[in-house]
């Protein structure tokens, strides 16, 4: 039988290598190492052409990180720190909403969970700093064991609400990897069900009315602890009436 089918929302950037310069449609491949390692199958999904049909081949969805979304979408004013993607914004927030609508199981990665609360009528804190007086969540070089090669992001606990879904997959307190300057103010239509317990910055937002609708601020896909890619995964399975993958995945 086949593995589930998950997209990845993938960048449009300009990249060179050898004697090449152009466009490309790109990912690192630590997303598609975690996918896979989940029992899944990744695909990418660029945001030129963006149209909800590419969620009729799909079983669940990653919106994956990147930069910032513009506060345009909540009816705010661009901060000085923010940089925006037009393009991927309006490609992301259309197949976000669309997802959300077919149940599709979807997980948000950093700005995948920004994207998240904005598609659900939610806003943005567009640059930390101001608001906790510090850049903890994304400029502590050199005390970032959990993440490969990552010396430059934060590292900070996690406390999750009892009861969530979240709750039910990671526990009540873990360790995470960060790096971010925007995060969710209103979650929207979602919940939120977990924060920094330092300076209560959301990290963790739901829909429990979904069958799997689940967004973290950090990055999990760099660290060996994959195990909100298995829900994913095990979520898309169920819905398309696949084969449950096993769990071979540290906690």
């Amino acid at each position: 039988m086949r593995r589930p089918l998950i997209g990845l929302t993938a960048y449009a950037q300009q990249v060179q290598y050898g004697s090449n310069d152009l466009l490309a449609g790109m990912l690192p491949m630590t997303y598609v190492r975690a996918v896979h390692a989940s029992g899944g199958r990744a695909v990418l999904i660029t945001p030129d052409e963006p149209d909800s049909d590419v969620l009729e081949s799909l079983d669940g969805l990653v919106l994956s990180g990147g930069g910032d979304v513009d506060p345009a979408y909540w009816g705010a004013k661009r901060h000085p720190a923010t940089e925006v993607d037009a393009v991927r914004d309006r490609s992301e927030l259309l197949l976000t909403k669309a997802a959300l609508e077919q149940d599709v199981p979807i997980l948000g990665i950093c700005r995948g969970m920004q994207v998240m609360a904005v598609a659900g009528g939610g806003s943005l804190h567009q640059h930390l700093p101001d608001l906790i007086g510090d850049d903890r969540h994304r400029a502590a070089a050199g005390t970032d064991p959990l993440a490969a090669d990552s010396a430059a992001f934060g590292r900070h606990d996690v406390v999750v609400q009892p009861g969530s879904r979240a709750h039910a997959e990671l526990g009540g307190r873990l360790t995470v990897n960060s790096f971010h300057h925007q995060a969710v103010d209103d979650p929207g239509s979602f919940t939120a069900v977990g924060w920094c317990p330092d300076d209560r910055v959301v990290e963790i937002i739901e829909d429990p009315e979904r069958s799997f609708a689940l967004g973290v601020q950090w990055h999990p896909e760099r660290t060996t602890d994959l195990r909100v890619f298995a829900a994913l995964v095990a979520a898309a399975a169920e819905r398309s009436g696949l084969a449950t993958p096993p769990r071979r995945l540290a906690a």
